[in-house]
């Protein structure tokens, strides 16, 4: 795989080709060549006069798998590379199918996200962590841009996929956080699949939690990251994000963070943004991340990079936390600032390119 690793999706069906001609006739916007590069780097982040600078135009849906995750090259093996991007591009395949058949963007970051969540190499789903009991309390959530409506579940215990419920919370309630037991007992009456604790359990997290205890070698606190999202745009031109996590390892039990609560993990609305964040929850919360990118897109007239730089690189690192998000915006506009050391993410083009990003030399800080 090569740096900034590029590939083509065929078979994208009318549907995808309908949103590539609605993208086509934004104004501004053309036709993107199969592995044109994209700006990317500290130096193109930043236009002449200072400003930031978009990572990539004409994207349809966009994945994260976490930030202070990415790979460093002298560690990482090729199977191990192969392994995430494949994960990440993976989840934008899902997604791409819902929008190739013309589906809603709340359909396909839904499906990207449940793909992250059943991938073990993520902490969402399958993948998620331990908290300080050794159990698993895991959170999500999903919003749509064109009516602001939005469904979360958080400290679930036994649901296979909480993106999946935190969607039947926001279409099937007038609620929009549903949590513990009752959101397990609403999931499951609605006929989502429900697992047993040791459905999430991993050898991996189980070693960052005896880390994270004392118990092996190389102890102290470990802050696992790697919550998973999605944002997308359908042919609709309408927007929508989600969110997943297991949260922190070692967290104190009943902790929730920012993934569940819209306007901090989540936030998606039509004519500014939809974001999906991740990094230190309590900092996102604080800040309210994603909806004062959508604020100062609306109402201090930035425009998406420079709004999403302001919040992630300028503002929240001040109290006390780094992180990043994924922002998308009805033309096509993407970008992926962060203040932690990497993120891993990836975007699928309206022509059906894909660029997935897990090293951390690929995605440098504070960008």
């Amino acid at each position: 795989m090569t740096r900034n690793s590029t590939r083509r999706l065929t078979g994208v069906g009318a549907g995808a080709l309908s949103v590539a001609a609605l993208l086509a006739v934004v104004p501004g916007s053309s036709a993107v060549s199969a592995g044109r590069p994209e700006a990317t780097g500290p130096v193109a982040a930043r236009a002449a006069e200072g400003k930031p600078r978009p990572d990539a135009r004409h994207v349809v849906i966009a994945v994260h798998g976490g930030a202070g995750t990415a790979l460093k090259r002298e560690d990482t093996t090729p199977a191990q590379e192969k392994a995430y991007r494949d994960g990440l591009a993976g989840a934008l395949r899902a997604g791409q199918k819902i929008l190739g058949k013309g589906g809603s963007s709340v359909a396909a970051t839904e499906a990207a996200v449940r793909e992250l969540e059943d991938n073990p190499l993520f902490n969402a789903g399958k993948g998620a962590v331990f908290n300080e009991d050794a159990g698993h309390e895991l959170d999500a959530s999903v919003m749509r841009g064109s009516d602001l409506a939005a469904g979360a579940v958080a400290g679930v215990r036994h649901v296979r996929n909480p993106v999946s419920a935190a969607r039947l919370v926001m279409e099937k309630t007038k609620h929009v956080l549903l949590a513990g037991e009752g959101a397990d007992a609403f999931a499951a009456r609605n006929g989502l699949p429900t697992v047993t604790q040791d459905y999430y359990w991993t050898e991996k997290r189980w070693q960052e939690l005896m880390k994270a205890k004392g118990r092996v070698k190389g102890s102290g606190e470990t802050l696992t990251q790697g919550t998973v999202g999605a944002v997308a745009v359908d042919g609709k031109r309408n927007l929508a994000a989600a969110t997943s996590t297991g949260g922190l390892t070692n967290k104190m039990a009943g902790r929730v963070g920012d993934s569940p609560v819209v306007g901090a993990g989540t936030y998606a609305k039509n004519g500014t943004v939809a974001a999906s964040a991740t990094g230190a929850g309590e900092v996102f919360l604080r800040g309210a991340a994603t909806v004062t990118i959508s604020d100062l897109i609306e109402f201090g007239g930035r425009d998406l990079a420079t709004a999403a730089y302001e919040v992630l690189v300028e503002r929240l690192p001040k109290l006390g936390g780094t992180g990043g998000v994924i922002a998308l915006n009805a033309q096509g506009v993407f970008d992926a600032p962060h203040s932690s050391e990497g993120m891993l993410h990836g975007y699928l083009t309206a022509d059906g390119r894909v660029v997935t990003k897990v090293f951390a030399d690929e995605t440098p800080a504070n960008r």
